[in-house]
């Protein structure tokens, strides 16, 4: 439990659950509305994608899921836990117990290892990895013989892994990842995104991707499109060339 501060009942709508979240920056003739009563739900399981152009709302959508951002109005559930009214403190602690986050700029600590900036979750914590599962892990991931480099010895790509690998490292709830391949070559985006898609069907790991990349999109079992704050369009899983007719169709370029 996280605490009573804010804590609703559990219920069983998904993994994370919103309904009519509008989020207003600014006000008067200033005023923002970036998100207009969206409402989605995320199953267990799945890798979701959310695509939109520039200011479609797609990263703020993604902040207020994650717990980042508050809505202006509206609920947000994880794991069945309403966020939107936790304190501070309590926020936190669902974080670290529910979400892992994977982020275009890797944001890992350059003074700490690869092993240590991997567990760095755990630690923060109190809690130290399951041997069996960080070995697996990293294994998977292709960074058994870079644990003890630093960010700075490491490639961009080796950086990415490592924040995949940090994001996996406490069996989260969710992953939010925000264009993780925005950042990488093409290759390296690729082998990114098998990752990704790997997480997903070995570990049944639930994760929300932020993207303008139809390739990415592409390994997402659902893609949700946005544009002007609302949710337009969505597709089950869906090729690059269906995906870039979609876009164009919708006028979302």
């Amino acid at each position: 439990m996280i605490g009573t501060e804010g804590t609703a009942a559990r219920t069983n709508t998904g993994v994370v659950h919103a309904e009519d979240v509008v989020r207003v920056y600014g006000e008067g003739d200033t005023e923002v509305r970036a998100l207009r009563g969206v409402s989605v739900q995320i199953d267990p399981g799945q890798l979701t994608a959310v695509m939109g152009p520039s200011g479609s709302g797609k990263s703020t959508l993604m902040h207020i899921l994650a717990g980042l951002d508050r809505p202006t109005s509206g609920s947000v559930r994880i794991d069945g836990i309403e966020i939107t009214t936790l304190g501070d403190d309590a926020l936190t602690k669902l974080r670290r117990q529910h979400i892992g986050f994977i982020f275009q700029f890797f944001n890992l600590l350059p003074m700490l290892s690869a092993r240590d900036n991997i567990v760095l979750p755990l630690t923060i914590a109190g809690t130290k990895p399951d041997p069996q599962y960080f070995e697996n892990l990293v294994e998977r991931v292709g960074l058994a013989d870079r644990l003890e480099h630093r960010p700075a010895e490491l490639s961009g790509g080796q950086q990415q892994r490592v924040a995949i690998a940090r994001a996996l490292v406490s069996r989260p709830t969710v992953v939010f990842a925000d264009e993780p391949t925005g950042n990488l070559d093409s290759r390296t985006s690729g082998e990114i995104l098998a990752l990704m898609r790997g997480s997903v069907d070995e570990y049944g790991q639930t994760t929300v991707m932020v993207t303008h990349d139809a390739r990415a999109a592409a390994m997402a079992d659902r893609v949700l499109y946005l544009a002007d704050g609302e949710i337009v369009k969505e597709t089950g899983r869906s090729s690059q060339h269906e995906i870039l007719q979609i876009i164009d169709t919708l006028d979302l370029q």
